[in-house]
């Protein structure tokens, strides 16, 4: 979701494109330094430039892991530390300042493309290197040290793939000691989380400094080692996986614990708006350039989010008087919060609904697609040490994450819209036709913007009505629910951020207007709270791709084929909206054909 995937805000800096800086001490040449001849036209420098800051941002960010998957093999962890930073600063700029050197003008509309992307892409990573981000390396939701936790539930086929882990682990206490170093410097300037959303968020820490030995999270690689390694080395890589636990990661868990509850908490600031920090008017407007890819003034943002509330809520109610319900609004979200008709009785039985659906969803693929991926996606529950200030599910390219704890707040009706924007077609249909691009360039294969990916996604909870694949009035409900909650999303962010909401008018109001449980519902806006403008993402990207059908089919007319537009709009990987727009104009000025052909479409 943000480098390759969908990342948590600790690392929001490469959440848009990716990587780290070269650490002190490491080789960090100059973007022209050592690179083989090129000739000196716009395109070939503009290509050689970004191959060349593209591979240097995944080698700097290798290490890192998260819930959709590894990041590129490595034996440390990456720095984080202000000398890092600040030549992440200065490279960055190089990068802008030679890629403004460049005509745009001299490339053809594709590198155009390219430009724009990679362009907004180098200007996100400044702005958060501007407002030093890296001050706040987590929110409520996620965090740098549970995202270790992915690392150590990995796949590892090799002695190498141990040995790597093995160093890892060792290198924890210099991470952990960096990341605590930029938070008290955050504490020092008042750019800290709220405290109000801190409550508990230590308890993933204490988990891992309390387990010893095999019963600590970092042991889990050792419990069932691949055949392959031999008897006696499978030993002794559990010996020193031990150790290591012992040495390395339990201190440096404790002492990070000891610093959130004793220093963090104590001296997080009290407001709750993004306006509130430093610089905080500019900072908010940065943070929603990022995340809608465009600059938006937040009243408008407001505005919009007040409208669509409105328009969706009489659907809602449409609902009601179809099941013939008889009491208010709030009756009726009281009847579906309470019911046990709609919860599951078993982690499995929720796993098994959204399995089904899912499969469901195959069935429709060929008629809505041109091109769909080889690559599949699986369902797995999300772990116990996060589910607790988890969302009810998160996809990515392979991996959809259901959330079973604490199943009386995850409604039933709910389960298709939540399955279409985590798995197919939403965030692993378009994450992983991306991928498999391969005439796009990497970065924009890999890379992900938040408008495109959660627009795209919650526009495919759109879609599910006319697939069918909403079957019973409450699942219609769920759905209208669903958009509901990403239209309030856009009434909350900007009054917490901007019109200076408190956090019980934000629970108020998201209480109100759509049939959320209680504990998804405190989860959502502490979540809006610790990460000013990721919120207003979702909804704001499916206007813009509804708004594009819309005019692609008043233009086309019976030339229109809905597979075409999707494969015009999945063509692109993550794109800025703007650009999005553009590529739609072009789409219907060559008559709505698929980008990829018939050929290649199959049909």
């Amino acid at each position: 979701m943000n480098r390759l995937r969908v990342l948590p805000a600790a690392l929001i800096a490469i959440a848009v494109a990716g990587g780290t800086l070269v650490p002190t001490g490491v080789r960090a040449d100059p973007i022209g330094a050592e690179a083989p001849p090129a000739k000196d036209t716009p395109p070939a420098r503009f290509k050689a430039l970004y191959e060349r800051e593209w591979a240097w941002r995944q080698e700097q960010e290798a290490g890192a892991d998260d819930e959709d998957g590894p990041g590129a093999a490595a034996d440390h962890l990456p720095k984080v530390d202000p000398d890092t930073q600040d030549a992440r600063t200065a490279y960055w700029q190089q990068v802008m300042a030679e890629l403004d050197a460049i005509d745009r003008g001299a490339l053809d509309a594709p590198t155009r493309i390219d430009f724009d992307v990679y362009r907004n892409q180098i200007a996100t990573l400044l702005d958060q290197q501007r407002y030093r981000a890296w001050e706040m390396p987590f929110n409520s939701d996620t965090a740098f040290w549970s995202d270790l936790g992915f690392t150590a539930r990995g796949t590892f086929r090799s002695v190498e793939d141990y040995r790597r882990y093995l160093a890892q682990l060792a290198d924890i206490p210099r991470y952990f000691d960096q990341q605590v170093a930029n938070m008290r410097a955050g504490l020092a300037r008042g750019f800290s989380q709220p405290r109000v959303t801190l409550a508990g968020r230590d308890q993933s820490i204490a988990d891992v400094a309390g387990a010893g030995g095999e019963d600590n999270l970092f042991y889990t690689p050792f419990k069932d080692m691949p055949a392959s390694i031999p008897a006696a080395e499978q030993a002794q890589l559990r010996q020193q996986a031990l150790a290591a636990i012992e040495r390395s990661v339990i201190p440096a868990y404790a002492g990070l614990l000891a610093f959130m509850r004793e220093e963090y908490l104590p001296k997080a600031r009290t407001t709750l708006a993004a306006e509130a920090l430093p610089d905080g008017k500019a900072y908010y407007r940065a943070q929603i350039r990022e995340f809608v890819t465009e600059d938006m003034d937040p009243e408008q943002i407001h505005r919009i989010g007040l409208r669509e509330v409105a328009r969706l809520r009489g659907e809602m109610q449409q609902v009601m008087a179809e099941v013939g319900f008889k009491g208010s609004f709030s009756d009726f979200l009281a009847f579906l919060r309470t019911d046990p008709q709609f919860y599951a009785r078993t982690p499995q039985q929720l796993l098994e609904h959204a399995a089904w659906i899912a499969k469901v969803m195959d069935g429709n693929l060929g008629r809505y697609f041109g091109r769909v991926p080889r690559q599949r996606f699986t369902i797995k529950p999300v772990p116990d040490d996060l589910a607790p200030f988890y969302t009810g599910g998160r996809g990515g390219l392979d991996t959809y994450w259901l959330n079973t704890w604490n199943l009386p707040s995850r409604p039933l009706y709910v389960l298709p819209a939540l399955t279409l924007h985590e798995s197919s077609p939403g965030h692993s249909l378009q994450m992983s036709l991306a991928a498999e691009t391969a005439e796009l360039p990497e970065f924009r294969r890999y890379g992900y913007l938040s408008a495109y990916g959660e627009g795209w996604a919650l526009y495919c909870e759109y879609l599910g009505q006319e697939m069918g694949m909403y079957t019973t009035p409450y699942e219609r409900f769920g759905y209208l629910t669903y958009q509901v909650w990403r239209a309030a999303r856009l009434v909350i962010d900007t009054g917490v951020h901007h019109e200076g909401w408190s956090r019980e008018q934000a629970l108020a109001y998201l209480r109100d207007n759509a049939a959320l449980s209680e504990h998804e519902i405190t989860t959502e806006v502490d979540r809006y709270i610790a990460w000013p403008g990721q919120a207003l993402s979702y909804y704001l990207g499916e206007l813009k791709i509804i708004e594009l059908r819309r005019k692609a089919e008043q233009a086309l007319g019976a030339k229109f084929d809905i597979r075409n537009f999707h494969d015009a709009v999945l063509s692109l990987g993550s794109v800025p909206l703007p650009v999005l727009e553009a590529r739609i104009d072009q789409f219907i000025a060559e008559g709505g054909k698929s980008p990829w052909g018939e050929a290649a479409t199959g049909r």
